[in-house]
């Protein structure tokens, strides 16, 4: 929880903080509910993706370890399973959305998100070989 707080703060820094902190018990509960892969070292934990179905409810990399190539790793292990997966992302994190869109994310859809009136893009991934 600590890493998808921290994460949330530097990744969305037009969001109050507070808006995290109000839903940290919601996302908590909802966290064992998804199917989740882990990168961890012989220490910690270094990132980790969570699935609900083919919906990807979040990927999350330690700050220290980004860059490491800790969060395609992830996002390629979970393509192994599925023909197609989809995320939601703020416009405004430009860096997760060239990320995604570096792993072959297409913009399906813009839409506002209510809660803190952002702009966000669902992103889908297809794998046509399949």
């Amino acid at each position: 929880m600590q890493i998808w707080l921290e994460s949330n703060y530097e990744a969305h820094d037009f969001v109050d903080k507070d808006y995290w902190k109000q839903n940290y018990d919601l996302v908590k509960a909802e966290l064992p509910k998804a199917k989740i892969y882990v990168s961890e070292n012989d220490t910690e934990i270094l990132g980790f993706i969570g699935l609900q179905d083919t919906y990807i409810a979040g990927l999350f990399v330690r700050k220290n370890m980004r860059g490491h190539g800790i969060g395609s790793k992830l996002l390629n292990r979970v393509k192994k399973y599925h023909s197609s997966l989809a995320l939601s992302v703020y416009k405004k994190n430009k860096r997760a959305v060239a990320f995604y869109q570096r792993q072959g994310f297409e913009v399906i859809e813009k839409k506002i998100d209510k809660n803190v009136n952002e702009e966000e893009y669902v992103m889908e991934w297809k794998n046509e070989n399949r």
